[in-house]
């Protein structure tokens, strides 16, 4: 955790749940690229190359170096992955954690998806994404999964937020799937997020 210049306020490290990520994209196989996803829409290569673009852009919104990769919205197209994947994707998640670690990032205001956030919320907002998409990708291949939990904490907050939004239904989240009170909180971020935390790859 870091502190902001001259004031109490904390802000999480995004490098323990980068780590996580980068640990679930080595044990991704070649032969599971194909493979289905908890996101309908994605095979595991088109979750890979959603992770390279959403790490590239939140790296940049970080740094505040705002352009293509801040405005592009992330439902466009459906990603797929480029030459050098394996390489790239370690690279640029490192690069978030970094650029996040800076205390001036989670100030101000920046860009993410196309859409103008005060520095606090984007970097919510990657929390969530490393969280969530962590979580989609060990279901798909079949990996064990703890993701940090000072990023699950934040993450957790994000979608708390996000369920009471009368907006939601029109934005990036499915309806929120009701998970008991008392279940793990992976598993209440997971239905806030719009999946089934009970979703497992065939076989």
């Amino acid at each position: 955790m870091s502190e902001f210049p001259g004031g109490p306020v904390r802000v999480p490290d995004l490098g323990p749940q980068t780590r996580v990520v980068a640990r679930l994209v080595e044990g991704a196989s070649e032969e599971q690229l194909a493979a289905p996803t908890p996101c309908p829409e994605y095979a595991v290569r088109n979750l890979l190359g959603h992770l390279v673009g959403l790490a590239t852009a939140f790296r940049d919104a970080g740094r505040k170096d705002l352009g293509v990769t801040t405005d592009t919205s992330p439902g466009a197209d459906v990603p797929d992955l480029g030459p050098g994947w394996r390489e790239t994707l370690p690279r640029v998640l490192d690069e978030l954690a970094g650029a996040w670690h800076d205390p001036a990032a989670w100030t101000g205001e920046t860009r993410a998806g196309g859409i103008t956030l005060p520095g606090a919320v984007a970097g919510a907002v990657a929390a969530d994404e490393l969280v969530v998409h962590g979580w989609d990708l060990a279901r798909a291949t079949g990996q064990e999964y703890a993701p940090d939990p000072t990023a699950l904490e934040a993450a957790h907050g994000f979608l708390l937020a996000a369920a009471e939004d009368p907006t939601r239904g029109g934005g990036i989240f499915g309806p929120v799937v009701p998970v008991p009170d008392d279940a793990p909180l992976l598993d209440r971020v997971i239905g806030l997020s719009g999946r089934d935390p009970g979703w497992r790859a065939e076989g």
